[in-house]
């Protein structure tokens, strides 16, 4: 009888090869003093006994999305203010993006944010219970373009099967990438999860898989400039069955 298969959802996602790289770099005055200012209420702490985080908005109700990797978090704040009403929790390592993303939340006054400056990995498996989210965004991760790096990209099967159990149903995992041998590999692993359903496939047939751009994700600078020198851009919308 051949060994049974292991349930990717419920093994911890332990690596000793990150997704990410922490980069040296200097916060800026602006975004030392959004830390300090604005992190006491904005900043989430990264909890391993955390059973409801939920409970951390006025409204428990709301749609709660997470985004893992927001980069200096333009597009964060930009699809916040656009979606008031949801609930976005946002990791990222990297501390000058921590206090950027801080800098637009006090300039905006938004107020439907938290951030939690962790492996997203971690905050998955130990932060947030099966069917907690109704969205997950993950926007132009490191594609790690050479062959002997692509075992670091984020996107690989037990994390999307966690990643998918997190949901809710009807929930949506959406990810987006300008490299396409990515965006190929991000496709073949999405659909080979049994618990999501890519509806691009029947409302969309003429790209293959690939989703149009959803209205709230905005363009970036470093997107608009990519496109104008003619590089493509895939975004992927999977939902929760």
């Amino acid at each position: 009888m051949p060994p049974p298969i292991p349930d990717l959802a419920s093994i911890p996602y332990l690596r000793t090869v990150k997704s990410y790289v922490l980069r040296a770099g200097r916060s800026t005055a602006g975004q030392t003093r959004a830390m300090e200012v604005l992190g006491p209420k904005f900043l989430l702490p990264y909890h391993e006994a955390l059973t409801d985080v939920r409970a951390l908005w006025p409204d428990p109700q709301a749609p709660l999305v997470l985004e893992i990797g927001f980069g200096m978090g333009e597009a964060t704040a930009q699809i916040a203010q656009t979606l008031p009403d949801t609930h976005f929790l946002c990791c990222e390592v990297h501390a000058a993006g921590v206090g950027a993303l801080l800098k637009r939340v006090g300039e905006m006054g938004l107020e439907n944010i938290r951030i939690c400056a962790h492996d997203a990995v971690e905050v998955v498996d130990k932060m947030l219970a099966p069917a907690t989210l109704d969205g997950i965004h993950i926007f132009f991760p490191d594609p790690w373009h050479k062959t002997k790096h692509t075992k670091r990209r984020l996107i690989q099967p037990p994390l999307v099967a966690k990643l998918a159990h997190r949901l809710r149903p009807g929930g949506y995992l959406h990810c987006a990438t300008d490299w396409q041998p990515y965006a190929e590999q991000m496709l073949e692993v999405l659909e080979a999860e049994p618990l999501l359903h890519n509806p691009a496939r029947g409302s969309h047939p003429e790209l293959a898989g690939y989703a149009p751009k959803p209205a709230y994700r905005p363009l970036t600078k470093f997107e608009n400039r990519g496109l104008k020198l003619g590089h493509g851009v895939w975004d992927l919308v999977c939902t929760r069955r």
